[in-house]
């Protein structure tokens, strides 16, 4: 049975949910044209904004970056008081408010549109509001509508729905020009570099292997010789390699134990009775991740890695865990 709390916390899901939905409503011509405007900005987008919804357009701004649009966040109360000069001739300025009203918004309106430059082009203004019969709304060159039906805040003052639907709305925007631009994860890479995400998107097999021992041995060598190798490279398997190094097979800590079950005569056992072949190989310049994906499927934790079958190494489950990959 649900108590009040829940209730209260549900209530406001659905309320945050509906404005969500509601804003099929307004993507139309205008939401169109600010994406066209944008995709054809020689600029940068200045985003800007008053109280939560100055918040939501940092978070805007941060994902623009990251996805290939060249983005900077202006506060309106600091742009009507010398930082005005942030805006550039090439710029897009796009503004977020819910009430379209506020004191710092109608003196920086006017401020933008009249800026003007040597060759007499205005900045486009995008205005991303929550009330079409705003100043804001109706100065915009562009009218992005956002506008709810209520807040969930109990009083129907505290923004909740309001800068839902503004994050949302931001969002579409987002998504539209990475597919309109090709944006794929090559692009998005070079924009996240650091942290775990970095390394998921851009470190290869070769730049952990290189780390590890390079255990091997050749089809013609002994059990003894075979456990010494596993043991002393610590890795838990070994490469089983010919003369000219292609690979053969690995043998694994797992494939000794299970040699060891089976066997009671052990001394002609050699290397070649022993091996798995056509074992899982992952290349030097494969994504880190992908060799993740091959151990995860086949229950593995090392994979031998190769170039045209020439053995170069082990990547090992232990090695991915210390990069934060897994």
């Amino acid at each position: 049975m649900e108590t009040p709390l829940q209730r209260i916390a549900l209530k406001t899901i659905a309320l945050e949910s509906q404005s969500i939905n509601d804003l099929s409503k307004f993507i139309n011509d205008d939401f169109e044209k600010s994406i066209r405007a944008i995709e054809k900005i020689k600029g940068r987008l200045v985003v800007s904004g008053i109280g939560k919804s100055a918040i939501i357009a940092q978070k805007i701004v941060a994902t623009f970056n990251s996805t290939g649009t060249p983005s900077i966040f202006l506060h309106a109360a600091d742009a009507i008081h010398g930082d005005l000069g942030i805006i550039q001739e090439e710029d897009i300025v796009m503004i977020i408010s819910k009430s379209g009203e506020s004191p710092e918004i109608k003196v920086l309106v006017p401020l933008i549109k009249n800026f003007g430059f040597a060759n007499h082009k205005k900045n486009i203004l995008i205005g991303m509001v929550g009330n079409a019969n705003s100043y804001l709304a109706q100065q915009s060159d562009i009218f992005l509508n956002t506008t709810i039906e209520q807040e969930a805040c109990p009083n129907n003052l505290a923004p909740t729905c309001s800068t839902t639907a503004q994050l949302v709305m931001g969002d579409a925007l987002a998504v539209c020009l990475m597919e309109l631009k090709g944006f794929n994860s090559n692009d998005f890479a070079k924009f996240h570099p650091g942290g775990a995400l970095g390394k998921k998107l851009y470190w290869r097999v070769a730049d952990l292997y290189k780390n590890n021992e390079t255990p091997c041995v050749f089809a013609t060598q002994s059990l003894k010789e075979v456990i010494v190798e596993i043991s002393s490279k610590r890795l838990g398997a070994t490469a089983v390699v010919d003369d000219k190094n292609n690979l053969l097979g690995i043998i694994t800590d797992g494939d000794l134990r299970r040699m060891l079950e089976k066997n009671n005569s052990l001394e002609k056992l050699t290397a070649d009775m022993l091996m798995s072949e056509n074992p899982k190989t992952v290349g030097a310049n494969e994504l880190a991740i992908e060799a993740l994906d091959i151990m995860r499927k086949n229950s593995i934790t090392q994979l031998a890695v190769t170039d045209n079958n020439k053995y170069l190494g082990f990547i090992h489950l232990h090695d991915l865990i210390r990069e934060g990959l897994v």
